[in-house]
């Protein structure tokens, strides 16, 4: 989810200002994703040059709520109804950075694995402590985003146990090993006659 449409979101329950849509959209996600209200106000100045808010008259307290215009009704009603694809959210950095340990000298992958492995472990308890505590009818949005991350954090757990099981496996080329492969249709003959 991206903040742009966080607030989008938040603006379809009525006008607010940024400090109402931060604590708002805190409120919303379990306080999981903390924005700083810098990145409220320069998502809301970016969202009012492509006209899909528009700022309102300044209220008796001095802050100025924004509410939304019919285009960004229309860009947020979009959002909602589009299937979330996985080439839409960012890399997957734990991914990048095994592959990268892999290919680096002096680095333990197995370490590397270990450590994310147990690290996730801890979350994942966390999560599974905050779950028991969080029972109440009121807190249907915070449950289903602490069922993603316990999910989410499962399945890295098996991620990093498949990871662990591979690195067993795992046999290194030999970097002394040939790495030419012959033509297709090349006998052996040719290659020897070549090489002389």
């Amino acid at each position: 989810m991206s903040i742009r449409h966080g607030l989008l979101a938040l603006l379809e329950r009525g006008p607010m200002y940024g400090y109402q849509l931060r604590a708002a959209f805190e409120e919303s996600t379990g306080a999981t994703w903390p924005l700083n209200i810098g990145q409220v106000y320069t998502t809301l100045s970016r969202l009012e040059r492509d006209g899909l808010v528009r700022p309102l008259p300044e209220n008796d307290g001095g802050q100025r709520p924004y509410e939304l215009t019919d285009l960004g009704r229309a860009e947020i009603t979009v959002w909602f109804v589009t299937p979330i694809s996985r080439t839409d959210r960012p890399r997957d950095e734990l991914a990048i950075k095994l592959a990268l340990a892999l290919t680096t000298p002096g680095v333990d992958v197995r370490a590397v694995v270990q450590t994310q492995r147990t690290a996730t472990i801890q979350t994942l308890q966390e999560l599974t402590r905050l779950k028991s505590r969080s029972d109440e009818p009121g807190d249907l949005s915070w449950r289903l985003i602490l069922d993603a991350m316990v999910f989410q954090a499962e399945s890295e757990v098996r991620w990093l146990d498949h990871c662990e099981a591979s690195l067993v496996r795992y046999r290194p080329p030999d970097p002394a090993a040939p790495t030419t492969a012959a033509p297709e249709g090349a006998d052996t003959d040719d290659r020897t006659e070549a090489n002389r």
